[in-house]
């Protein structure tokens, strides 16, 4: 009688954790940015069908990095979540704590019971009344949450883009300054030079504070065709100042790195487009 094959629990753990980031890290970033009157959500993503960005309720929003029918399952999911517990007691008691726990126990399922983990890694945001009470949650493909402040960056690469918004990243900043923080931060590539990403790709959305119920609004064709021109100005102006503030024999190479170096206004990202990953 032969003996089953035996795979120790840590071991078996350890699998699943790399598969899933391996496979979260073959796909687009995303950042996650508080400004002065919301929260700004950011993505490299070419489909105009696939949102990475979607409304969950409403003041609260919904973006993923990863395989993508895999966090649209988990999406459709959480609507259905925040409307059945806003029917069943108050819209009031829908918030973002509650639905990242309840996508921290169902991916924590998944990944210890199923044979594959979800390849996934979602970011959960709710708007406040005012900055202090903006709510900011990622959770990852193993169930783990965390509780973020000022910004998120979710991807294979979101350490190198968190060191990049840290740096850049200020409190009350205005639209078009988070824009541009989100795009500099997306824009760093893994030997620290700047990659092209195409105005026509970028997936953008915000949870507005401003507006009374249901707060989301996807920013695109002239609206962020303006807002993107806000954010070359931006980096003009930084340009400016940095080139002042440089000694003589360096002023002709500073500013280059300023955030609006990231966009082009056509042309292609450079990444593959049409896998399952996105």
């Amino acid at each position: 009688m032969s003996m089953p094959f035996y795979v120790s629990p840590e071991q078996a753990m350890k699998d699943k954790a790399d598969y899933a980031r391996k496979n979260i890290a073959r796909g687009r970033d995303g950042v996650v940015i508080q400004y002065a009157d919301g929260i700004l959500f950011v993505a490299p993503n070419p489909s105009r069908a696939l949102n990475k960005i979607s409304e969950i309720y409403d003041r609260i929003a919904f973006a993923a990095v990863g395989r993508y029918n895999e966090y649209e399952i988990l999406r459709k999911a959480g609507v259905r979540y925040a409307d059945l517990t806003g029917f069943q007691y108050d819209r009031q008691d829908v918030t973002a704590r509650g639905l990242a726990n309840w996508y921290a126990q169902t991916l924590g399922s998944i990944f210890t019971d199923s044979p594959k983990p979800f390849e996934v890694e979602i970011v959960v945001a709710e708007v406040g009344s005012s900055a202090a009470e903006d709510q900011i949650y990622r959770i990852t493909f193993d169930g783990s949450v965390n509780e973020e402040h000022g910004y998120v960056a979710v991807g294979g690469r979101a350490d190198r883009i968190s060191a990049v918004l840290k740096e850049h990243y200020s409190d009350s900043m205005s639209l078009p300054a988070a824009l541009a923080t989100a795009i500099a931060g997306l824009a760093a590539s893994a030997n620290g030079d700047r990659i092209e990403i195409a105005a026509s790709q970028l997936e953008v959305a915000v949870l507005d504070r401003t507006r009374a119920h249901r707060t989301f609004r996807r920013l695109s064709g002239s609206r962020l065709e303006s807002l993107l021109a806000e954010v070359a100005q931006v980096g003009a102006a930084a340009e400016a100042v940095q080139e002042a503030a440089a000694p003589p024999g360096e002023q002709s190479s500073a500013g280059s790195g300023s955030a609006e170096s990231g966009v082009a206004e056509s042309g292609e990202s450079g990444e593959v487009s049409g896998g399952s990953t996105a």
